[in-house]
């Protein structure tokens, strides 16, 4: 079992997470790439319950593009991204890669919705890809 810590830009949230991931992974979906201001949103899923915070993120509620719910807990002072919670798959949190402490372990191993992926982004790379969501 690892342990995860992480925070916001500010520091005015910071988190911990008992326990190992679930999914290394990068997310290619329209809110992610717009949320990160990137052509990508490199993502670590963990148990939701794992997540202890401390600091009182906001939190951003939208229908993702499989029209499912999401929740996007990000630091309402510094803006950061911290994680999101998808209804679609209930239990697991998806923290934001950037926010981690350390990311020398992180290598990603799938790519969620590589349909709206920038070509740029997916040549030449090894990992698993599926066009929408993985099959459930």
């Amino acid at each position: 079992m690892s342990k995860l810590k992480g925070g916001c830009m500010c520091g005015d949230i910071q988190y911990d997470v008992e326990g190992d991931s679930s999914v290394t992974g990068i997310c290619h979906c329209p809110d992610c790439k717009r949320q990160t201001g990137s052509a990508f949103s490199t993502i670590v899923g963990v148990g939701a319950d794992q997540i202890v915070v401390e600091g009182t993120p906001r939190i951003y509620k939208t229908k993702g593009i499989s029209g499912e719910g999401v929740l996007r807990h990000f630091c309402g002072n510094c803006g950061s991204p911290l994680y999101s919670v998808v209804n679609s798959m209930p239990g697991v949190a998806f923290i934001k890669a950037g926010t981690l402490d350390d990311t020398s372990w992180l290598v990603p191993t799938i790519e969620f919705f590589c349909d709206n992926a920038d070509i740029w982004t997916t040549q030449d790379v090894q990992r698993q890809k599926f066009g929408l969501m993985p099959p459930g």
